[in-house]
């Protein structure tokens, strides 16, 4: 999708996004190829060219990615650096930072493997970071106004700066709303038993119950929390595939 998508450059809205699609300017390619362009200028033809050629250049560096195109589009790479994306999801006490909130767990999955770090166990800065390291695509469901913006603040010199596929956000462009558990039940989605109905505040009862030495509390918020991380990949998928069709390009790319 982010090679079809023109919306990225300076001065080029979703109309003139379609226009291109309709004179068969599908790709980043076509547009390259494509030597004078009826409603746009020489000048600015000359500009998009050379913002394209340097888009195509950070597609293979995610940090300079992430710098060059807004967070909002960053959903449209969800192909490209898919097979090194990973779900990110956290649990904390309930509190807010400044008055003494911190994180209890954060889980990480990539598709094929879940981690969790634990507040006084392993959850470290330096841990968190090294966890991070092998990835290129962060898949969260309201993180970019909740789970990271409190991990920056827990963790000072904290660096997450991968392109950032919030499922949450991004879905509101298809008239979605709702909670995280709305949308499992959407794409039939199910959960054991015995964490079926839980919440947040479920989660920060189950830390609370494990300080107070309640060992098995904390298996069940490991596993609440594996949970919405593992999901995070599948409903980001899905959103994706109709965010994906909902621009209508799939009609020009079929059609080509």
């Amino acid at each position: 999708m982010i090679r079809n998508t023109f919306s990225v450059l300076d001065g080029v809205g979703e109309k003139t996004e379609k226009r291109l699609w309709r004179r068969g300017i599908v790709t980043w390619d076509d547009f390259l190829g494509t030597e004078t362009i009826p409603f746009i200028s020489r000048q600015k033809k000359l500009r998009a060219d050379e913002h394209i050629r340097t888009l195509d250049s950070v597609l293979l560096d995610p940090s300079r990615f992430a710098r060059h195109v807004d967070r909002k589009e960053h959903w449209r790479a969800f192909e490209i650096f898919r097979d090194g994306a990973v779900g990110l999801d956290i649990e904390t006490n309930g509190r807010p930072h400044d008055n003494g909130g911190y994180v209890t767990v954060v889980g990480l999955y990539d598709g094929r493997n879940y981690k969790c770090l634990i507040r006084g166990r392993d959850l470290t800065q330096e841990n968190l970071m090294e966890s991070l390291l092998p990835y290129k695509y962060l898949i969260t469901f309201y993180g970019a106004v909740f789970d990271i913006p409190f991990l920056r603040r827990c963790y000072q010199y904290l660096r997450i700066d991968m392109p950032h596929y919030d499922i949450c956000l991004e879905s509101k462009r298809l008239g979605l709303k709702g909670g995280f558990k709305y949308f499992e039940k959407c794409f039939g989605i199910n959960r054991d038993d015995d964490i079926a109905g839980m919440d947040g505040y479920d989660a920060v009862k189950l830390w609370q119950m494990y300080k107070r030495g309640d060992r098995a509390s904390l298996d069940t918020l490991i596993k609440y929390n594996r949970e919405d991380t593992v999901n995070l990949m599948a409903i980001g998928e899905e959103i994706y595939n109709q965010l994906k069709k909902s621009t209508g390009v799939e009609e020009y790319i079929n059609g080509q």
